[in-house]
């Protein structure tokens, strides 16, 4: 099955990472980051199959060699919080071959990225197969986000454009500072420029697909955009499937299989009632009466018609006889209980029962988005309180000194790390100092996936809504062609006509 991911992040000092990390995870490589003299291991690390560094012309050749060429940017970047390199994570498609998926992602990145002037970090990715048995091929590209100048320096992010008064003067601001706006040297960061790359990607496999005679296609835009009211599965990042992947249930991979079930179940919904919808505009067509068409009428003809070919059987035409009158029984018991009589009806409950759940599918999206946002929080606070006497263990005199700091911090780099990231993100969240209220979060998080759970298992009996319906709709059109067989090559003829509208 064709499948779309295209995201891009960025690699930032003030989220405790690190250009040189980040290309030696991606490579399976081991290098030495000479800007904070640490060392990153991912030589064990499996599923790399391909890695290059791509140049433009104006980039100097010992670029080529990865440590370098990030010690580099890591070197000119002086300011803690720099944002180092864009990181792209694309998935690749499982109906080509390995060779096909790198040969086809070095060209869309030629043309995409490195015709841009980008210096282009590319790895291929074979991991291990997911939960479903279903390989995982993808590529991860990463980028300095820090232009080159024609020369193969290193050139400015951004530059400065001074805001002008009515004279063309220069703007000064209370402190005495001119007043300007920062704006990027490029547009590579820019939202447009995003959308422009994950479109370009999209037809770009596409066409490859239809090169093939494959009929898959995928799809650059959201659900949303699509007019789908699927719901996005989230985000699990490697550690979360590590433990899937050895039997480890996790909170976000139990709410990926609900979001997964729910979609495909809602999937089914959709296209049975698209059917049913459909037969009802024939069926009017068909049908033509000055008045309304009442659908038990239409049964009890059906019923008398599988009758008569009951009575030309030489054993069981007693069996056939009572079978067809439970049948009939339940439909009428069933078009009864939900006061449909007629075809206008009958129709208008399809209605009522696709905005139900449409209804649903959007309560569902808000209490996942809280559900994931609520996890999210619970795991950070954790997190923190676990990792917090480390980060408290400097404040001690023994560390005032600063060989005694920086040894430290060297041996406990890795949890100092995440424990100012999540500190971070719990502030941005706003929550800055302790208690958090971890507690009220997983009683509210409990509550949710109740509601959830709840949501999801009132979808079962529209399925047996749903099969009934499809039932009586068989058995009220085997009627019509049964007595209007005259009319028949006039559905055929609108049918066709709305097929080639719709192509239009």
């Amino acid at each position: 099955m064709a499948l779309y991911h295209f995201h891009v992040d960025q690699v930032k000092r003030s989220e405790g990472c690190s250009a040189v990390a980040s290309a030696a995870y991606r490579a399976g490589e081991k290098l030495h980051n000479l800007w904070d003299g640490e060392t990153h291991d991912y030589t064990k690390k499996g599923g790399v199959v391909f890695t290059e560094i791509m140049l433009p012309p104006n980039a100097p050749e010992h670029f080529s060699d990865r440590s370098t060429l990030w010690n580099d940017l890591e070197q000119f970047e002086k300011h803690g919080d720099a944002q180092l390199a864009y990181s792209f994570d694309i998935a690749m498609q499982n109906e080509f071959t390995l060779e096909e998926n790198i040969e086809f992602a070095r060209q869309f990145v030629r043309e995409q990225f490195l015709s841009a002037g980008m210096i282009v970090d590319f790895a291929f990715h074979l991991p291990g197969k997911d939960e479903n048995d279903i390989p995982n091929p993808h590529f991860h590209v990463l980028v300095p986000i820090r232009p080159l100048n024609e020369d193969g320096t290193w050139g400015a992010k951004q530059h400065r454009v001074y805001n002008l008064d009515e004279n063309g003067q220069r703007i000064k601001k209370e402190n005495g500072q001119w007043d300007f706006v920062a704006v990027p040297t490029t547009d590579w960061g820019r939202p447009e420029t995003l959308q422009k790359w994950r479109k370009e990607w999209a037809k770009f496999i596409n066409s490859k697909f239809e090169e093939k005679g494959l009929d898959c296609r995928i799809d650059h835009r959201s659900y949303v955009d699509q007019g789908l009211d699927l719901l996005p599965t989230v985000h699990e990042g490697p550690q979360v499937r590590k433990m899937e992947k050895r039997g480890i249930r996790t909170e976000k991979g139990d709410l990926n299989r609900w979001i997964k079930k729910f979609n495909q179940m809602y999937r089914s919904l959709q296209s049975t009632i698209a059917a049913l919808k459909e037969w009802i505009k024939e069926a009017k067509e068909i049908l033509k009466e000055p008045e309304e068409v009442y659908l038990v009428d239409l049964l009890r003809d059906c019923q008398d018609m599988r009758n008569q070919v009951a009575s030309t059987y030489q054993r069981g035409k007693k069996r056939a006889k009572i079978s067809n009158m439970k049948r009939f029984n339940e439909e009428c018991n069933y078009l009864l209980r939900r006061n449909i009589s007629t075809l206008s009806e009958f129709e208008n409950y399809i209605l009522s029962l696709n905005d139900q759940i449409g209804s649903s599918v959007s309560s569902m999206n808000e209490k996942k988005e809280k559900i994931k946002e609520l996890q999210q929080l619970i795991e950070q606070a954790k997190v923190y309180k676990e990792l917090k006497p480390i980060a408290e263990e400097l404040k001690k005199e023994q560390y005032r000194f600063k060989k005694a700091k920086v040894k430290y911090q060297e041996e406990h780099e890795t949890e100092l790390r995440r424990y100012y990231m999540v500190k971070r993100k719990l502030k941005e969240a706003g929550f800055e100092k302790e208690p958090f209220p971890l507690k009220a979060w997983e009683k509210e998080l409990q509550q949710l996936e109740a509601q959830y759970s709840e949501e999801y298992e009132a979808y079962k009996p529209m399925n047996q809504d749903l099969k009934m319906l499809y039932q009586i709709k068989g058995d009220v059109d085997k009627v019509m062609r049964e007595l209007h067989p005259e009319l028949l090559q006039t559905q055929k003829n609108n049918t066709e006509k709305r097929k080639v509208q719709e192509e239009r």
